[in-house]
């Protein structure tokens, strides 16, 4: 996942990368501490907040949900007949109790904020740019590195995945009949881009120490705070205690 085109001219992409990673990471650790289906509301509005100053088109975030949404509409649609006391309607032998429709909501609310903050900081964001402000906030040099690896090297593995399959193809293997042929075919093609991978990363780690991998240390992370972050960062502070603040005082 990259970084949307269309909103390199927003405010939001414009921010300190390290407040803006730590001001949405502390919004949606204070979303995920949120059980009051009273505060919703107000998980929604800020979230739509955020989205509104990244700039990003609804389309962006719309496409990448749909493959995360399908593991929680699930739960979404069993909690209010599996859970709760106090019926509101029957569909045949299913009730619907009221509780369950208040954890129902809970869940896809605290979802959906959740992972389009997430969404947020990645189209406004370059990845590079973001291991960069994490190198810069003292995460571990060889995570960010790995991070990076694993980024660059995605994008092999799907090309050689791609080039294997047509060559398949080109040898007769059609993939449209499930059964036993098809999964050993299958079988061998991930085989074989598990075993390239695996060769490939012993070669790049060989040819990375001969070249001193591990020996320097990182350089100036260029970043530079401005008032703005540091009055977002401050308002998201205080957005975020204000919400935690209320779920205590509401749960009490």
């Amino acid at each position: 996942m990259i970084c949307c085109q269309s909103s390199q001219n927003s405010c939001f992409s414009r921010l300190d990368p390290r407040f803006k990673l730590i001001s949405l990471f502390i919004l949606a650790f204070s979303f995920s501490f949120v059980s009051e289906p009273k505060l919703l509301p107000a998980m929604l509005v800020l979230t739509m907040a955020a989205f509104c100053l990244s700039g990003l088109p609804g389309s962006y975030i719309l496409k990448r949900l749909k493959i995360p949404s399908i593991i929680v509409l699930a739960l979404v649609f069993t909690l209010p007949v599996i859970s709760g006391e106090t019926p509101v309607a029957s569909l045949g032998f299913l009730t619907i109790t009221l509780e369950g429709l208040a954890a129902s909501a809970l869940v896809a609310v605290r979802f959906l904020c959740i992972i389009t903050l997430a969404l947020i900081i990645l189209g406004t964001t370059p990845v590079q740019t973001c291991v960069r402000a994490f190198q810069a906030l003292r995460l571990p040099w060889i995570m960010a590195d790995m991070a990076l690896l694993v980024i660059r090297y995605i994008e092999v593995i799907g090309s050689d995945y791609r080039r294997m399959r047509t060559s398949m193809v080109l040898r007769g293997f059609s993939g449209q009949r499930t059964g036993i042929k098809t999964l050993k075919t299958m079988s061998w093609l991930i085989g074989s881009l598990v075993v390239r991978g695996v060769e490939r990363s012993d070669r790049i780690y060989r040819a990375m120490r001969v070249r001193g991998y591990g020996n320097l240390s990182p350089g100036s992370h260029g970043f530079k705070a401005t008032k703005l972050d540091i009055l977002i960062f401050s308002a998201v502070i205080m957005l975020a205690a204000l919400l935690v603040g209320l779920e205590l005082h509401l749960g009490s």
